[in-house]
């Protein structure tokens, strides 16, 4: 009768690891939700204070949150911040929404190269310009992230009628509200 195979035990360490790289792969998967950066440069809004009723708000989401949604956060907590400091409405002074753009290569059987001007490009890394050959399964895949930036000014009472980039806060909270989506809560 033949011996059964031994199985071994898998240690504590490796499956913390196991668990932490499914959280970490389940985190990109999902577009930015709407909720305060953690530190400068992160995914999500962050808001400072220029004047007293004046203050740049911006929004920053990863390759997975799209233009529109980008800007409809930075709307909401435009109109949040408004609220928040006992306003009624704001004024888009000035925007902006700035596009990263990244091109990564999907092929798995593409050979990277380097040409150093002269002759013929060598199969080693080395330093010299990149040249890449691929593969007959080459893809090229656009990402694209997005930053936007406003500098808003806060007001009270109801918002300027002659003004076109005036914003009822209550009225963008009413109204962009059902569309937010916030971090699922940790458990």
């Amino acid at each position: 009768m033949p011996q059964a195979a031994k199985e071994t035990p898998m240690t504590r360490s490796t499956l913390l690891f196991m668990g932490l790289m499914a959280v970490i792969l389940g985190a990109c998967a999902t577009s930015t939700p709407y909720s305060p950066a953690a530190s400068e440069g992160e995914y999500g809004f962050s808001d400072q204070q220029i004047e007293e009723n004046r203050f740049r708000i911006t929004f920053r989401g990863n390759s997975l949150t799209d233009r529109t949604t980008v800007e409809d956060y930075l709307l909401y907590r435009a109109a949040e911040l408004t609220l928040e400091k006992g306003y009624d409405h704001f004024v888009v002074v000035k925007d902006a929404t700035e596009e990263e753009t990244r091109y990564i290569q999907t092929s798995p059987r593409a050979e990277l190269y380097y040409y150093y001007g002269y002759g013929r490009p060598f199969p080693y890394y080395g330093s010299g310009y990149p040249w890449a050959v691929a593969g007959p399964d080459y893809t090229l895949q656009e990402r694209s992230r997005y930053t936007a930036i406003a500098y808003i000014l806060l007001g009270k009472g109801p918002k300027p009628a002659s003004e076109p980039t005036a914003y009822d806060a209550r009225s963008v909270i009413d109204n962009l509200g059902p569309t937010i989506v916030r971090p699922e809560p940790v458990s």
